[in-house]
């Protein structure tokens, strides 16, 4: 009987990844957002086949830095993350994810990962009335 060859991992698309601008560990920053109300719910990283799983896949996926490992958001917790959108910056170092949202976003249970670390004093500016 001949020997089965398991197909080659589908890869991120060429066009794609030749935008993208990774940092040292081969990361793009992902700042998350809730398509409907523009709320910014987290920043997560990914590399090539994070992306790649995103695009394809309809969820959200993440590399943990932390665990070293590949997460679904919503696997575990519950608080999934559908794609409803996903862009690239001019610069191609960062990216955009519009999701619905199901739950929480950050990993404290909280609806996004903004609300519990709180405000920073900031002076607020204030542009000139002839400004567009």
């Amino acid at each position: 009987m001949p020997e089965t060859v398991p197909a080659p991992p589908v890869a991120l698309d060429p066009a794609v990844a030749a935008r993208l601008k990774r940092d040292d560990h081969g990361l793009v920053a992902a700042v998350v957002q809730q398509h409907d109300t523009g709320e910014v719910l987290m920043l997560g990283w990914m590399d090539d086949e994070a992306l790649h799983r995103t695009l394809t896949s309809g969820r959200v996926t993440f590399w943990s830095r932390s665990r070293g490992e590949y997460w679904r958001k919503g696997d575990t917790s519950g608080h999934a993350q559908y794609v409803q959108s996903v862009a690239i910056d001019c610069d191609g170092d960062a990216l955009l994810v519009r999701v619905d949202q199901v739950g929480a976003a950050c990993h404290t249970g909280a609806r996004t990962c903004f609300d519990s670390g709180g405000v920073l004093p900031a002076v607020v500016g204030r542009r000139p009335a002839d400004a567009r």
